[in-house]
């Protein structure tokens, strides 16, 4: 049984629309961190490709039952939570089946808010719930930015991924207009990032002049750390903790922490 806790729980979405920006790798690397430090956190994985679940070691047989179960009403959520070879870190899998759920969603009353009515009945138990959203902004991530308390938005410094962030952060300020509803934006961290490169400087500088406090100090490093990690199904922080990618990792999660006034674990 777990124990449930005093303080209230924070849903954090890990979101981009774009693949390709560290999304997952920010999500298990927050998660793990913040397990690390004695909250109790369960991750999420609602993208149909699974990569998050995999990266904490789960098989490709063994994904059942998983999130889409519980949205499309097959399964009870406390009954799908597993505990990761992670202390104090449980898992929620995803499977291929998330792709039909948002066409099974479809016509159900409320489905927007699905996933929150579905958490409302476990928060009690976790100081942290992570999200790691589909990269696309699918009824899945709407369910999943309904549910957060703030959502997080990895970014790489390139042309693109900028594009990207503008596209999103529209989508985003259309949903609240249309469900009447404050979506917070906890921040937005750069991944993958090279600074001797020129377009780096360049497109870091563009965003931080115009989001301002909601960018994170922290920045991702590129780390061929991180790229390994998944492939030994372990979090950076037990391949290599003296990593620069782990090491950037616990800066930012110290950062969320003090951004978020949360109490620190004995």
């Amino acid at each position: 049984m777990r124990k449930i806790r005093r303080e209230p729980c924070m849903v954090i979405a890990v979101i981009n629309n774009k693949g390709g920006t560290g999304k997952t790798t920010t999500s298990v690397s927050l998660s793990a961190a913040l397990a690390d430090r004695g909250y109790q956190v369960l991750l999420a994985d609602l993208d149909a490709q699974a990569s998050a679940s995999l990266s904490l070691g789960v098989q490709w047989n063994d994904l059942k039952p998983s999130v889409a179960d519980v949205l499309l009403g097959d399964a009870d959520i406390a009954g799908i939570i597993r505990m990761s070879q992670i202390p104090n870190l449980s898992l929620m899998t995803a499977d291929m089946e998330l792709v039909n759920a948002d066409l099974g969603l479809a016509n159900v009353p409320g489905r927007e808010n699905r996933l929150s009515e579905c958490l409302e009945t476990i928060r009690h138990a976790y100081d942290f719930i992570l999200l790691d959203c589909p990269p696309s902004l699918s009824l899945i991530s709407v369910n999943a930015l309904l549910a957060a308390d703030g959502h997080i938005v990895p970014v790489t410094p390139e042309y693109l991924a900028l594009e990207g962030l503008i596209s999103l952060m529209d989508a985003v300020e259309k949903l609240e207009k249309g469900m009447e509803k404050s979506v917070n934006l906890l921040g937005i961290v750069f991944t993958m990032t090279q600074p001797t490169l020129n377009i780096t400087r360049k497109i870091i500088a563009i965003v931080r002049e115009h989001y301002g406090e909601k960018v994170f100090q922290t920045e991702i490093k590129r780390d061929v750390r991180l790229s390994e990690a998944p492939s030994f199904s372990q979090s950076v922080f037990d391949l290599d903790p003296k990593s620069q990618g782990a090491k950037a990792y616990a800066m930012l999660t110290n950062e969320l922490i003090r951004h978020l006034n949360m109490e620190p674990r004995p």
